[in-house]
């Protein structure tokens, strides 16, 4: 901030200044305009500019290329809300599903804990689990991917 000024109703007003790079100067409370103040120089920092560095990119592996044209045909079950993502409903019980089950339309697929609160995640699809993508209690983001499902 070099200059913020601000009147109030009834002549106040608060000025605040900084100049330089360090220290701030004392902000003033007055009820008439204060008196003009030579500013200060400006101090513009110089940068010497860094040599670039070039970044070379690979081209994917054909393994990894493959897998990326796998996971494009999957369907994503996706979070509905910011939470703890749970596999199974008790640290005692089996999960809901393991990778390789199929599922139908409404089964309940894991849970997202938010705010003490447990909230059933079902799938929209029927078709076979092919892959977790997020790690049992795990935090999770709102839309970040769960599982994949290839369709029936």
């Amino acid at each position: 901030i070099s200059e913020l000024e601000v009147h109030f109703f009834g002549g106040r007003k608060v000025v605040i200044r900084k100049y330089g790079s360090g220290a701030a100067t004392p902000v003033q409370f007055s009820a008439e305009a204060p008196p003009a103040q030579p500013a200060a120089p400006a101090v513009i920092p110089q940068t010497v500019p860094q040599p670039q560095q070039e970044t070379i990119s690979k081209p994917p592996e054909p393994a990894q290329e493959q897998e990326e044209k796998d996971e494009d045909k999957y369907i994503e079950i996706k979070s509905p809300m910011v939470g703890t993502f749970y596999r199974k409903p008790s640290p005692d019980s089996q999960p809901y599903i393991e990778v390789g089950d199929h599922i139908s339309k409404g089964q309940v697929v894991c849970l997202i804990e938010a705010m003490k609160l447990f909230n059933e995640v079902k799938s929209e699809i029927s078709g076979k689990v092919v892959k977790f993508v997020v790690k049992d209690a795990s935090p999770v983001e709102f839309g970040q991917t769960l599982l994949l499902l290839e369709p029936e």
